[in-house]
């Protein structure tokens, strides 16, 4: 399990992002006894990050008796969750969608008048509007 990992993952589940240290140790423990789950995904979250220092860079501050996550912490949280953008596979129906859309015929919006229809159709129209 990696601890720094781990205590960022804690402190932001709580509200304001601060726990005092007897919430965090006992969160801890839970995490640390809770599987081979928990321990494999913060050693890759931390991969992402090789030299994260909680404290040194300033993702997490000592206050009144517990620790806070800063907004720097959280950014760093999330960079590492995203993890890398792998290209999801096309599934067999969806490439049958996709080669539909292709194939389909296009319809295209009706061709503008040409320009002596619209001058006939306005003179026939002023010529009613004046007859009224």
């Amino acid at each position: 399990m990696n601890f720094q990992v781990t205590v960022l993952k804690i402190l932001v589940s709580y509200p304001d992002g601060f726990a005092v240290m007897e919430d965090l140790k006992r969160d801890m423990a839970i995490l640390a006894t809770s599987g081979r789950e928990w321990r494999d995904r913060t050693k890759r979250l931390a991969a992402r990050v090789p030299d994260l220092d909680i404290f040194s860079q300033g993702l997490v501050e000592r206050i009144s008796g517990g620790w806070q996550i800063t907004a720097k912490g959280r950014a760093v949280l999330e960079f590492m969750e995203a993890g890398p953008a792998a290209p999801k596979p096309i599934q067999a129906p969806l490439v049958e969608e996709a080669t539909a859309a292709i194939v389909a015929p296009v319809l295209l919006p009706p061709l503008w008048q040409p320009v002596d229809h619209a001058k006939r159709r306005e003179r026939r129209e002023r010529a009613r509007a004046n007859a009224s």
